[in-house]
């Protein structure tokens, strides 16, 4: 199987896209190359590397990013991680697939439920990214 390109988006690339990320880098392997982006880049959210780093995750080495960046790159898979991201931009120009996986905003989420809102997001993420890469595999790509 050739290395797939997945580029995962969401508002802000400081959350849910970066959680993505990190977790296709590492389950995946050398199956996927994955990146992340947002409409705008706001930084990683303190919450986001805490929650990651709960489960052996460190993401020192990703920062965030505008999809501006990736403008004209091959990308096997653009997937939106957020309903605003997939209204704003539905496709990438030059993706061979899109997918959406709407997971809500742990950002939202204020007071004493914050973190538990960003655990839920990264357990939902890692499952859809479990799913997506045993699907990826079956079908030969």
């Amino acid at each position: 199987m050739a290395t797939a390109r997945v580029l995962f988006a969401c508002t802000h690339n400081s959350a849910r896209s970066q959680m993505a990320e990190a977790m296709l880098r590492e389950l995946g392997g050398s199956a996927f190359e994955a990146f992340s982006a947002g409409t705008e880049a706001t930084g990683i959210r303190p919450e986001t590397v805490e929650v990651m780093s709960e489960i052996g995750y460190d993401l020192g080495g990703q920062r965030s990013k505008t999809m501006e960046e990736f403008r004209g790159q091959p990308f096997d898979f653009f997937i939106t991680v957020c309903d605003d991201s997939h209204e704003a931009c539905p496709f990438l120009p030059g993706a061979r697939a899109s997918l959406h996986w709407n997971i809500d905003d742990p950002s939202a989420v204020d007071g004493d439920g914050r973190l538990d809102a960003f655990r839920l997001a990264r357990d939902e993420l890692r499952g859809r990214i479990q799913a997506f890469i045993r699907e990826a595999e079956g079908s030969g790509r």
